[in-house]
């Protein structure tokens, strides 16, 4: 364990100042293609179903997705004048600025642990593509209300229960199938809980996939800010999928439906649903190497 650090210059890469900048300057300047128009529009309470769900279901703000991070294991040159990025963990002697490992809680490291043996043992899993997106219809299901009011159904209850009693229900993600009614529960081939989270993770999910993003800033400042922000672009992606492929009209959001109700639907989203798959592959493989880092530093 890291407690005092007479010899912490050989432990860090150390990025000049032009480095590091340009980095913190690329990692803004991409984030804000999407997260200045989003924040215009939140000012105007304009909804956004892919942006509002990523900010509000995971706890994680957007002024925070917008601050660079170096990670752990790294030094930032900084000669006179420099402004450091905001994070309140930053370490500064005389050769410049690193995050200090003894400043990591040192209670959050059992959690770092199960985190990593979840994303190595669900990304070693076969994955599974058989699901369609159900579990979106699962939620509405004889619901009786609306989840999104701001958001139109496609389709009246009557044929979202329709459709839905004529596929199975083959959710593996659990914060995905605590969100079904109570009517469509029963429904769902897989017993799915809190305790059996971890077993049931596979790597061809939307959401699991989504939750790399999740994985990610809970890391945040360790991690570096290139990942967190791969993560987020991602999830993204996986967001507006999953709205596509549910019985909601998102249209005027440009967002045109995926109809898993029909052949072609269910073909269409079979393909972007191996794509999210392909695409989070080497965003997982960079989120386990974030987790091994700093595990490696701070135990």
């Amino acid at each position: 364990m890291y407690s005092a650090f007479p010899d912490i210059d050989t432990e860090l890469n150390v990025l000049r100042k032009e480095e590091w900048t340009e980095r913190q300057r690329r990692h803004r300047t991409e984030l804000a293609v999407l997260i200045d128009p989003y924040l215009e529009k939140r000012s105007r309470q304009v909804k956004d179903p892919v942006l509002d769900f990523l900010f509000e279901y995971y706890p994680f703000r957007p002024s925070h997705l917008l601050r660079w991070s170096p990670g752990i294991g790294v030094k930032l040159e900084t000669p006179p004048d420099t402004t450091l990025p905001e994070l309140s963990e930053l370490t500064t002697d005389d050769t410049g600025a690193y995050l200090d490992p003894a400043l990591f809680p040192k209670k959050r490291i059992s959690s770092l642990n199960w985190i990593l043996g979840l994303l190595k043992e669900s990304g070693d899993r076969k994955p599974f593509f058989g699901c369609f997106g159900m579990h979106e219809w699962a939620m509405v299901y004889r619901a009786g209300e609306v989840r999104h009011e701001q958001i139109p159904l496609r389709l009246p209850d009557d044929e979202i229960a329709e459709f839905v009693e004529s596929r199975p229900l083959l959710c593996t993600h659990f914060d995905a199938f605590r969100f079904f009614t109570e009517k469509a529960r029963p429904m769902n081939r897989n017993e799915l809980s809190r305790e059996n989270f971890r077993a049931m993770e596979q790597p061809g999910c939307v959401h699991t996939n989504m939750d790399l993003y999740k994985w990610a800033f809970k890391l945040y400042p360790w991690i570096s800010g290139e990942v967190i922000r791969e993560a987020f672009f991602n999830a993204v992606e996986a967001r507006r999928v999953d709205m596509q492929a549910s019985p909601y009209d998102a249209t005027e959001f440009g967002l045109e439906p995926i109809k898993i109700e029909t052949e072609a639907g269910r073909k269409e989203y079979l393909e972007r649903q191996m794509e999210i798959f392909e695409n989070s592959q080497p965003v997982r493989e960079k989120v386990i190497e974030g987790y091994e880092k700093v595990l490696g530093f701070v135990e």
